[in-house]
Order: C-alpha cells, then sequence, then structure tokens
C-alpha cells in the first residue's frame, strides 16, 4: 500500500493541474500538459505513468449512481496512459455510510460520500485517510464552513462535496402565499382549506431539533468529542414537546418519512413540505411555475412566534487508509469533487456546492432551494451530536406525533428523551 501510495502521489504531484480543478467541461477529459511534465523529475514522470492493474470502488448516494459512473468514466479516461483502471460504482446513501464502514473498514469502499457529522467517528477508527496530496488546494477552492466541517485538530480528512446538507420549506405557491408560508399556523390552515397537508418527519433526531434549538434549547457533542449534552428537560422544553403534539394534531398535518414525502408531491396530496436540496428537482417538476422555496417556518411556542432552527451540514467525500490503491483513491476523491463536477451535481441534481467559484456564480444564487438554505442559514447549526441522540430524539418525536404519552407528562416526556441522549456512549 505504501508504495502504491508513493506512486500516485508522485503521480498527483503531475497531474494536480489537470486532474484537481477547475475548467473541464463535463464531457471533456484534460490531460496532462507537457509543460507540467517536464517541470517534474524524470522519476516523478515515470512513476505517474505506471500505475499498473488499478481497481477501486466507490459509494454514493442511490440517486447519483449514473452520475458517479459518468465521473468515474471520465476520470478513467482522462488517466488511461497511467494504467489499467477499473471504478466499481455501489449505492450507500450518506447517512448510512459511518455504519457500513465501520462493521468492517477492511472490506468497505475505497471511495465514499458522508455527512460531515460522521467525520469524527470515522477518524477516531482510523477509517478516514488524511488529505495529503493537495490540502491546501483543496481548502483553498471550497467554502470556509466546508473545509471545517472536513477537518479535525486542524488536519484534512475529506474533500468537501456539497454544502447543502440542511434542510428548509418547500411550497406550492398556488396554495400558500409567502405569507402563509411564514408560519406554521399560516401552511396548516391554507393546506386544509386546499384539503392538501404539509409533511415534516418529525420522528427523527435531524428534524425534531429544529422546534427546540428554535427555543433556545441545546443538544451538541461534548468536550470529550463522544457523548451529548442536551437541555431539552429544561425550560421551556416541556412546552416545547405540547407545541409538537399540537402540530401533529392537525388534521393536514402529516408526519411521513422522506420518501412518502416525495410520492406525497407527485400525487398532489403535499403542498407544502421540509426536506432538503435532494428533493428540489421533484418539487420543481410537480408544481413549476408555483414551486417556492424559503426558510423554516415559525411556530406557536406560549402564544408567541418562535422560528424554528435547523441542523446545517455537508456532505464529504472520503477516502479508505484500508485501500489497496490509496493515492489513486485520493485523486479520484479530488476529480469528483473538483469545480467541473461540483457544477454538475448541481445542474443534474440541484444540490448546493461548496465550491467558491460554483456556489458564486449567478445560476447558483437564484436557485429557489439554495436561496432558501442561505436564508435558512442564519438559524442553523452544525451538526455535532453524539451516538446516542438519534433513537431517543426519534423515539420523543414519535411518541409526541402518536399523541400517546402513555400517561407521562410532557415533562417526564423530555426529561427520558434528555436522559437516552446523555447516557454515556458505550466505547
Amino acid at each position: 500500500m505504501k508504495k502504491q501510495l508513493s506512486l500516485a502521489m508522485a503521480a498527483a504531484m503531475a497531474l494536480s493541474l489537470a486532474a484537481c480543478g477547475g475548467g473541464q467541461s463535463e464531457s471533456t477529459a484534460q490531460t496532462t500538459s507537457t509543460d507540467t511534465a517536464a517541470s517534474t523529475s524524470e522519476a516523478t514522470s515515470e512513476a505517474a505513468a505506471d500505475w499498473g492493474d488499478v481497481t477501486l470502488t466507490m459509494w454514493g448516494a442511490e440517486e447519483d449512481q449514473t452520475m458517479l459512473r459518468e465521473m468515474a468514466d471520465a476520470f478513467i479516461e482522462e488517466n488511461k496512459d497511467k494504467g489499467n483502471i477499473t471504478i466499481n460504482i455501489g449505492a450507500c446513501s450518506e447517512a448510512d455510510a459511518k455504519d457500513n464502514i465501520l462493521t468492517d473498514p477492511t472490506a468497505a469502499a475505497d471511495v465514499f460520500a458522508f455527512a460531515d457529522d460522521q467525520l469524527n467517528e470515522l477518524v477516531a477508527a482510523g477509517a478516514l485517510q488524511e488529505v495529503s496530496l493537495n490540502a491546501d488546494d483543496v481548502k483553498s477552492r471550497n467554502l470556509e464552513g466546508s473545509v471545517e466541517a472536513a477537518s479535525m485538530d486542524g488536519k484534512l480528512y475529506a474533500y468537501p462535496m456539497t454544502a447543502d446538507n440542511g434542510y428548509f420549506l418547500y411550497y406550492d405557491s398556488s396554495v400558500i402565499s409567502p405569507e402563509d408560508a411564514q408560519t406554521v399556523d399560516g401552511i396548516l390552515a391554507a393546506a386544509a382549506a386546499a384539503g392538501r397537508t404539509f409533511d415534516m418527519t418529525v420522528n427523527d433526531g435531524w428534524y425534531i431539533y429544529s422546534f427546540f434549538a428554535g427555543a433556545g434549547l441545546q443538544a451538541t457533542l461534548a468536550d470529550d468529542g463522544v457523548n451529548t449534552v442536551c437541555n431539552w428537560n429544561e425550560e421551556p422544553g416541556a412546552d416545547v414537546a405540547q407545541a409538537i403534539m399540537d402540530i401533529a394534531s392537525n388534521s393536514a398535518f402529516v408526519s411521513a418519512p422522506d420518501a412518502d414525502i416525495v410520492s406525497g408531491i407527485q400525487n398532489g396530496t403535499v403542498c407544502a413540505a421540509v426536506s432538503g436540496t435532494w428533493n428540489a428537482n421533484v418539487a420543481q417538476e410537480k408544481w413549476g411555475d408555483n414551486y417556492a422555496a424559503t426558510k423554516l417556518p415559525t411556530y406557536t411556542l406560549n402564544g408567541e412566534q418562535v422560528q424554528m432552527s435547523s441542523f446545517a451540514g455537508y456532505k464529504l467525500v472520503g477516502v479508505n487508509p484500508h485501500s489497496a490503491n490509496v493515492g489513486v483513491a485520493m485523486m479520484l476523491a479530488d476529480y469528483i469533487t473538483n469545480e467541473a463536477n461540483q457544477q454538475k451535481r448541481f445542474e443534474v441534481r440541484n444540490l448546493g456546492p461548496s465550491n467558491i467559484n460554483v456556489n458564486a456564480s449567478e445560476e447558483v444564487q437564484s436557485a429557489p432551494a439554495i436561496a432558501a438554505l442561505a436564508a435558512q442559514s442564519d438559524y442553523a447549526d452544525l451538526q455535532r451530536v453524539g451516538a446516542n441522540y438519534w433513537d431517543p430524539a426519534a423515539s420523543l418525536g414519535q411518541i409526541l406525533v402518536s399523541g400517546d404519552t402513555q400517561g407521562k407528562t410532557t415533562q417526564q416526556l423530555v426529561d427520558d428523551a434528555v436522559a437516552g441522549i446523555t447516557a454515556p456512549v458505550a466505547q
């Protein structure tokens, strides 16, 4: 592995201008320029020219499979003079990457996409290769927040891929007016009048956070980097729980998983939903000129309007240090997250780029979903919680949505949730 890494690092130096960066179109493969090759030593050039047989496996979201195949094929074409390269593509959601990788890091993919909140655990488990080929270039071309999310203890461990791993409000403006969209009450009233629904996944720790954080309560990573600090059972936590129950009891509200939200938009039953950029195309295709998006609404808490908060996050690409071809894997990870391929992600999937140049383009800045994310960013927190946060938070959401408290008060419910969330993580 060390020999392969050494060869690929030499190759990366010779290819850094070609493979990292910039003005390549989707269909045109770049090659190493004569000037670049001439600037390297003869030994480096020879190493760069002979990778031998290289086989890599790359995991990404199911929705990205066709796009990843195209990127992989372009990488192979661009580097066909270096060796016989095979890249196998597999489906693994960014949300599930850590669990699948840590089951057996030695058998996991060479290159994989994952949500940034998984970085600490992957690094601690020795399942992420530090970016050692062109870290400064990666940092300089991506948004500062995405670089921070991809780093630990001052070291870069992943390649920023998107800056849109957050959520906001989608709505059909033929049903929900911009004024209605500012409050949960307004959305529910308009949806009920139209015989349609407002959907959100409440029985999920990622989304239920928005109510408690909006009320000024905390759920964040402890100083040990493993456990969670949470004060949802302090005031006004019990009242937040009651507010969620009140919302869930409205006939126009549905707590639904993402797949049901998508089908609801498509079949016309859903007129507003809390979701992310991954569903932008679905909403736009269904609602057409009536497609709209904005920050999360406010909700009623003890008679006052409280702005819903959110988790903000990034999607990253990592390299498995157990790969037999670590160096080439780093080059592939760098390639699929370069400027041209982040532009492609935006055009094909409407995914918000972390690349500074792509993010600043007029096309990106005028996209409703990206604009909504920007508006929500003022009320968003970087997602950093321990492993024991997720199940108790989801269970609390499920209880509140069902309305079946089993005789417990809302204070007892949030006490139970906090006890589970803050329980020490088994080491």
